[in-house]
């Protein structure tokens, strides 16, 4: 006869795993939306200034990155659900795939709108690029954030 432990119920392991997709779904989602935008505005400013083109890929680059974070920490929640797995990690690793993935979401949102803007405005003006490049670092800390909370509450333990 089996024995029910509270602290392990069957259905723990569903927890973990949300999280895990949390993190991959969400951030691969705001770097999407960053490539996509920024790509729209890539080719719109190349019509004009084709020379320019290489210059504007950074917008795609940092999109790209977020999904990273959201890989990283997916990769680290799906490699801990183990036969050992209570309800307190579970949970910590839920809550460490939504930060991850909704802080990449958002990032990935500020990277594609400023991207856009920014490469569009670059091609009439080459003085912006200093200050879409910063406002495009102001708008990827956002996801570095979310992946550092991330990683504090993945790799924490019930002691």
């Amino acid at each position: 006869m089996s024995t029910y432990d509270a602290d392990r119920p069957p259905y723990t392991p569903f927890f973990g795993a949300m999280g895990a997709t949390a993190a991959m779904a969400f951030s691969a989602m705001g770097a999407a939306y960053g490539t996509a935008k920024s790509g729209t505005g890539i080719a719109a400013m190349s019509v004009m200034r084709p020379e320019l083109i290489m210059r504007s890929i950074l917008p795609v680059v940092m999109a790209g990155i977020i999904a990273i974070y959201g890989l990283v920490v997916a990769a680290l929640i799906a490699n801990s659900i183990d036969g050992n797995y209570d309800l307190f990690r579970s949970f910590c690793h839920l809550g460490a795939g939504l930060s991850v993935g909704l802080s990449g979401l958002a990032a990935g949102f500020a990277v594609g709108v400023v991207g856009d803007a920014g490469v569009r405005g670059t091609a009439q003006q080459p003085r912006l690029f200093v200050g879409m490049v910063l406002i495009l670092i102001f708008a990827e800390v956002l996801g570095l954030y979310g992946l550092i909370v991330a990683l504090i509450l993945a790799t924490k333990s019930k002691n």
